[in-house]
């Protein structure tokens, strides 16, 4: 797979060496020299140019990339770039960095992210996720199918504790994808149980977590 990163900052560095680790060609792209040096990550492809400029992104050959990643420290320059490696290029698949919690808003179909990634929304939810038991976390949302990654920890007096997953009636547009239990993961099937201080992941409508919480909260 072909990704091309905008910003080569930590972040942005950080991405290129995970992605570059698992076999992908990747493409960092930044307008400062200092972070543009061919050999700031070695295996990447490095481009030194201004990413909201239609120039570059033709240097870029963006059309041959599977997944562009906005990776500044600047949200105006991420929504930019997202804009336009969707409409310009048809990039399938845009990944957007929310560095500002008050512009979360706008990181949506309408300026071509597919996904958002908030890092304080993230860290604040594993600190809920930390010490919340029986209330629902929402971890991450996927805001091309409208659909949130949630935890819940089941409590001890929860009422589907020991019941197996099949004889739960989740809510509908609700799918449990996984179990942690003790150090274990868990991919679920019918007859497992249900047990008390197993933290569980769905992925879910946002219209349907009330009762999804409803459902498995004290």
């Amino acid at each position: 797979m072909r990704v091309a990163i905008a910003g080569a900052g930590k972040v942005g560095r950080a991405i290129a060496r995970e992605l570059l680790s698992n076999g992908h060609e990747v493409l960092l792209i930044d307008r400062e020299p200092a972070k543009a040096e061919p050999d700031v990550v070695p295996g990447a492809r490095v481009l030194l140019g201004d990413t909201c400029e239609i120039a570059v992104l033709d240097e870029a050959d963006l059309p041959t990339c599977q997944v562009l990643i906005a990776a500044t420290g600047d949200d105006k320059v991420n929504l930019v770039v997202s804009l336009l490696a969707k409409t310009e290029y048809g990039v399938p698949r845009v990944v957007a960095r929310v560095n500002h919690p008050k512009n979360e808003w706008m990181f949506d179909e309408a300026w071509g992210v597919d996904v958002a990634v908030s890092t304080p929304r993230m860290l604040s939810a594993l600190v809920e996720e930390a010490v919340s038991v029986g209330d629902l976390v929402r971890l991450f949302s996927f805001r091309q199918g409208n659909a949130n990654l949630v935890e819940l920890t089941l409590p001890p007096s929860a009422s589907v504790v020991g019941r197996r997953v099949v004889e739960v009636q989740f809510p509908i547009d609700t799918a449990l994808v996984a179990i942690i239990r003790d150090t274990r993961v868990i991919t679920p099937s019918p007859d497992d149980s249900l047990e008390a201080g197993d933290e569980l992941l769905f992925v879910s409508s946002p219209e349907q977590e009330q009762a999804l919480e409803d459902l498995l909260g004290d």
